[in-house]
């Protein structure tokens, strides 16, 4: 096959064929001895395509052949601050999914940890040590538990003083705060960027380019350069954005550390992060579109159709995010997949249409069954539309929460077959899933 010496281009620092006739767009590597080559001194533009091994491109991009991709969440998961068994069970998790030779791909959909374990530098390095034995790219967007809540006195916060009109921290034995600036939130999204989002555009464990809200914000809004966590790439003719929502806390407006109200740096935080995910929500959507994706996957960490034993006024600052996907998904009108985590209990549902068809696992592990008031797990509501009835009649969107905090520890494997199109409790459009359990020895 013969490419014009335009087709390419250098990105990133890897050679990239880029063709404006038959839109071909993947990384070219030349394989010797094992070793991809990437940096050529002189490139020839004959290229036999039989010779060439396909690479992740700048985005992911791998064309629209079939891939698998393993999802979970909250965990490893231990229920106090010195506790470390699902911590220590966690790099024989890890292994289950390096040991299955479909996956190409791992999302992580936020809480590295409990709400009953501290938000420290050295625990969350410690993580990052794990999952750079990944063999394939991880994408983890950031949870509640690893920021939005390091106030709160379980996690190392601490708790407001009428008397003095002070916060009284958590400290050890010594006088010294035992989590991360006292708990505060943005210091703590501030710890977990420099340790997991580092090197803007890369992913971690094995390595996959991105794009990020960091580099491709709109210069109105130069707050948005911040939220280097929002990425979006394409894999398998999917469009896959990530979004930094937090779960349990109505969009982080509770009051941090239970004073009467939100400060100007807590309002400054939940301001700018609302507007960065609502511009971005729309970016994906408009990039789908330009695309021809086939679908969307919207990866975040809140439910936010979970009482989480509060009244439903407690789920009103998340409105304007599902407002948003639900004109997007609805004007796309194609499949939009998303998967969170946040309220442990797997399930699959179309939360934007009034008595859609529910499962749910009724006790841990246990198979998925259909949602029924008398057996439903605690705070999880048999119809969710009923807790966010706004008037959504989305057919083309579903919802899948991913089991976590709880044993036995479980992943998720996602395929995705461009030829597929079902609508059942275990596939989607192209997205088909199965839970998997695996036996970790210790």
């Amino acid at each position: 096959m013969l490419l014009p010496a335009t087709a390419f281009r250098v990105r990133g620092g890897d050679i990239v064929v880029d063709s404006r006739n038959s839109r071909l767009k993947f990384l070219v590597c030349f394989v010797f001895g094992g070793r991809a080559v990437r940096n050529l001194v002189m490139l020839s533009v004959l290229v036999l395509v039989s010779t060439i091994t396909a690479c992740v491109g700048v985005d992911g991009y791998d064309g629209r052949s079939k891939s698998a991709i393993a999802v979970f969440g909250d965990m490893p998961y231990d229920l106090t601050p010195t506790a470390t068994d699902q911590f220590n069970l966690h790099p024989r998790f890890i292994n289950s999914i390096n040991l299955d030779p479909d996956v190409s791909l791992v999302l992580h959909v936020g809480d590295i940890h409990s709400g009953r374990q501290y938000c420290t530098e050295a625990y969350n390095r410690a993580i990052y040590t794990h999952w750079t034995t990944f063999r394939s790219p991880l994408v983890y967007i950031p949870g509640d538990n690893e920021w939005a809540d390091c106030h709160k006195v379980a996690q190392g916060g601490g708790t407001y003083n009428e008397t003095t009109k002070t916060i009284n921290y958590v400290v050890d034995a010594s006088g010294k705060q035992v989590s991360h600036a006292g708990g505060n939130p943005v210091a703590n999204l501030d710890l977990v960027r420099s340790i997991f989002f580092a090197y803007p555009g890369k992913t971690l464990g094995g390595s996959m380019n991105v794009h990020t809200q960091a580099r491709e914000f709109d210069p109105a809004y130069p707050s948005d350069r911040n939220y280097v966590e929002h990425m979006w790439w394409k894999k398998s003719g999917v469009l896959f954005v990530t979004l930094n929502i937090p779960g349990s806390s109505n969009n982080d407006t509770d009051p941090w550390y239970g004073v009467p109200a939100m400060s100007p740096e807590q309002v400054q935080e939940v301001n700018q992060r609302t507007g960065a995910v609502l511009r971005w929500i729309d970016m994906a959507f408009k990039q789908a579109r330009l695309d021809g994706a086939m679908a969307v996957l919207i990866q975040l960490q809140a439910d936010m159709w979970d009482l989480d034993s509060n009244v439903a006024s407690h789920l009103a600052q998340y409105k304007q995010f599902i407002d948003k996907i639900a004109s997007n998904t609805k004007a796309f009108g194609k499949p939009v997949l998303l998967i969170s985590g946040d309220s442990h209990v797997f399930r699959v549902d179309n939360p934007l249409m009034q008595g859609a068809p529910c499962v749910i696992e009724p006790k841990p592990g246990a198979e998925a069954i259909v949602c029924a008031g008398h057996i439903m797990p605690a705070k999880n509501p048999a119809d969710p539309y009923l807790t966010q009835p706004h008037g959504y009649d989305v057919p083309n969107f579903r919802r899948l929460v991913v089991h976590g905090s709880l044993v036995p520890l479980e992943w998720l494997k996602l395929t995705i077959d461009p030829g597929g199109n079902a609508s059942s409790a275990h596939a989607f459009g192209p997205f088909s899933w199965q839970r998997m359990r695996p036996v970790l020895q210790p």
